[in-house]
Order: structure tokens, then sequence, then C-alpha cells
């Protein structure tokens, strides 16, 4: 199953459009998991896995962690949609519930990820942090462009309950860091 569902599967971002509607807010960049080869092999492993042949879906849940050349994605549950024109091909990868993704010493985390294979962009919504060394990057959603290193954060998508006001350890919709400055030689 899993060579036949995962490996060399194309991720299709289809509701980027909706993760990224909504009111412009500040942005920052940094780079993140560059040159990372999304065509090598995908191994995952979880609590257990249910094959929704019908609705072309496999749904992965408990202690879920995916693994692909040096970058590992962990979450609480993956639903992974996939067609069969033509053989079988992933086409979505949604993970929710304590997302992380780490590659070296870069770590992503944040409360949903969207993996997009094919265009090789990783998304993640709602108290999204960037750790690269002794800098980190905090805010609402994050786009990581794999074949750039390039990561765009912003304010949009972050956590807010039901009064309207952010979720304590949220950002507020603002985008905030501390990035660490070399010791210089005089």
């Amino acid at each position: 199953m899993k060579s036949v569902l995962l490996a060399g599967a194309g991720f299709a971002l289809t509701s980027l459009a909706l993760l990224s509607a909504g009111t412009g807010g500040d942005t920052a960049e940094a780079q993140a998991l560059a040159n990372h080869n999304s065509a090598a092999p995908v191994d995952f492993d979880a609590g257990s896995i249910e094959v929704q042949d019908r609705a072309d879906r496999v749904v992965l849940a408990g202690n879920v962690r995916v693994t692909q050349a040096g970058m590992t994605l962990t979450a609480a549950r993956m639903t992974v949609a996939y067609s069969r024109q033509g053989g079988t091909e992933v086409n979505r990868l949604d993970a929710t519930g304590g997302v992380v993704v780490t590659k070296g010493d870069e770590r992503a985390s944040g409360n949903v990820a969207i993996y997009d294979l094919d265009r090789r962009l990783i998304t993640m919504v709602g108290n999204v942090q960037l750790t690269q060394r002794g800098n980190r990057l905090n805010g609402g959603r994050m786009v990581i462009d794999l074949s750039t290193g390039r990561a765009t954060v912003d304010g949009r998508g972050a956590a807010r309950g039901p009064d309207g006001k952010p979720i304590q350890g949220g950002t507020g919709g603002r985008v905030t860091g501390t990035f660490t400055v070399p010791e210089r030689k005089q």
C-alpha cells in the first residue's frame, strides 16, 4: 500500500486559494528547507490506517510520521487524497494536529499543513513558527517553496477565538520573531 499510494506521489494544492484568501498582513521571508528532493520515496508510520477506497483517500491517525529525503512531517492525523486515472496518483496531503516539519536544524510548526509535491510547496496555517539555528519567525500562515528554499510568513490565518481576539500564544495577525546577530570582530 505504501509504495502504491505514496512513492513518487504528487500532492496537489487545491485549497491554497482558500488558505491565502483574506486581508493583507505583514510579511517576512527566510530561507527554509532548501534543495529538498520531492521525487524521493515517501515512507510513513502511524497508529492506524483507513483506506476509504470509494472516496479515493487514505486516513492515517495516531502519531503520524511521514519522511522523505531527510525531511520529516509529524502530526496527529493526515488525509491523503488520490486519483486512479492511469494508475494511482496521490493528489493532496492534509495534516492536522500539532504539525511539525523538520529537516536538519530547520523546523516549521503549525496547526494545519498541506504538502503539494508537484508544486514543491508546503503551506502551514495557524500558530506557525519557523526556527533555523538561533533565528525564529512566528505568524499566522507560512508558505515554504522547496525549489527555492524560501519561506514567506504573514499574519493571515492567525488563530483567533470566538470573540475574534488572538488565542493565547498566537500572533494576533502580526509577524514576530528573533534574529541572532553574529559577534563582530573589531
